[in-house]
C-alpha cells in the first residue's frame, strides 16, 4: 500500500524558508539602491513559482516526469542558439527577460532522474547530456551542483554493483572538473553574485539571516521527503537537497549567482517546480518501486 507523501509539510517548510530568503534579498537590494523593478521581480517569481509547484504537485503524472528529464538537456541546448555574453551561453531569452536555463531546469531534472534510473535503462542519459552541455557553456557552478546530485543518486542505488555506481559518479565528477577548466570571462554583478557582501555592508545580522534561510531552503525537500517513508521519494529529496546545497555553496568558490537572495527569477521558479515534482511522486508511481513485491506478501523488497 502506498504511503501518502507529506505534501503539506514539504510546501510549507520550503515556502517559508524560500520566501524569507527572497524577502531578505529584496530588502538588501532596496537598501543598496537597486531599482525596485528588479528586486520586485523576485517576489513576483516566488508567487508564480508557488502556483506552478502546486499545479505540478496536484496534476503532474509520469509523463511529466519523463518530459522534465528531457527538458533539461533540450533547454540547455537552446542556450547555444543565442549570441551569449562574451562567449558564455547560459540563458534562454524571452523578450526583456533572461532565464538561466540550468537553474530553471535542473531541479526537476534531478528529481525525475532519481526515479528514472530505477525504472528505465536510459534513465541516466538526460542528466549526463545536461552535464556535458554545462561543461560546454561553461557553467562550473551548475555543473558541480548537478554532478553532486548525480553522485547522491548513484550512491542510493544499493542494488547496483559498486563498480557501476562508482563509474557513474566518477564520470559525473570528471565532467564537472572539465567545466572548471574553461575560462569564464563574465564579471560579477553586486546584486547577483555579490549580494551577501552587500548584506554584510548593511548588517552582518541580515547577512547571517540570509545564509540561514538559504540553508533551510536547501534541506527542506530532504526533510519532508524523508517523512514519505520510501527510499525512492527519500532519494529524490536527498538529490534535490544536494543540488540546492551546491547552488548556495558555489558563490564561496567563485563569482556565481546567489540563489533567491540575489536578483534572478530562474532559481526561484526552478526550485519551486522541482519541489512540486517531488511532491507529485506519490501519485504517478514514483513512490512505488516497480520491482518491489506487493505489501503483505512477506517477501523482502528487491531493490531497484
Amino acid at each position: 500500500m502506498r504511503q501518502p507523501f507529506a505534501i503539506g509539510p514539504l510546501t510549507a517548510g520550503f515556502a517559508a524558508a524560500s520566501f524569507a530568503a527572497v524577502l531578505v534579498g529584496a530588502a538588501v537590494c532596496a537598501m543598496s539602491g537597486v531599482p525596485a523593478g528588479l528586486w520586485a521581480r523576485n517576489l513576483a517569481a516566488w508567487g508564480l513559482g508557488a502556483c506552478a509547484a502546486l499545479a505540478v504537485a496536484r496534476w503532474a503524472g509520469e509523463r511529466f516526469g519523463d518530459a522534465a528529464a528531457f527538458a533539461g538537456p533540450v533547454g540547455l541546448a537552446f542556450t547555444f542558439l543565442s549570441p551569449g555574453l562574451d562567449g558564455v551561453h547560459r540563458w534562454l531569452v524571452a523578450g526583456p527577460l533572461r532565464f538561466n536555463a540550468a537553474m530553471l531546469l535542473l531541479p526537476s531534472l534531478v528529481v525525475a532522474t532519481a526515479v528514472l534510473v530505477r525504472r528505465r535503462r536510459w534513465g541516466w542519459a538526460p542528466a549526463f547530456a545536461a552535464l556535458a552541455m554545462l561543461a560546454l557553456q561553461p557553467d562550473a557552478s551548475q555543473a558541480s551542483a548537478l554532478a553532486l546530485a548525480m553522485c547522491v543518486i548513484a550512491a542510493g542505488l544499493q542494488s547496483r554493483p559498486w563498480s557501476e555506481r562508482c563509474a557513474l559518479a566518477v564520470t559525473a565528477l570528471i565532467l564537472a572538473v572539465l567545466s572548471w577548466s574553461r575560462p569564464d570571462p563574465l564579471q560579477p554583478v553586486p546584486e547577483v553574485e555579490g549580494v551577501i557582501q552587500l548584506a554584510v555592508s548593511h548588517s552582518p545580522i541580515l547577512a547571517g539571516l540570509a545564509v540561514v534561510f538559504l540553508i533551510v531552503f536547501a534541506v527542506a525537500p530532504r526533510l519532508a521527503a524523508h517523512g514519505g517513508g520510501h527510499t525512492v521519494v527519500g532519494g529524490a529529496g536527498l538529490a534535490l537537497m544536494a543540488l540546492l546545497l551546491g547552488w548556495i555553496a558555489a558563490p564561496i568558490f567563485g563569482a556565481f549567482p546567489v540563489p533567491l537572495v540575489g536578483i534572478g527569477l530562474s532559481p526561484i521558479l526552478g526550485a519551486w517546480i522541482g519541489v512540486g515534482l517531488l511532491a507529485s511522486l506519490s501519485r504517478w508511481g514514483g513512490l512505488e518501486d516497480p520491482r518491489r513485491p506487493a505489501s503483505g506478501e512477506g517477501s523482502p523488497r528487491v531493490p531497484a
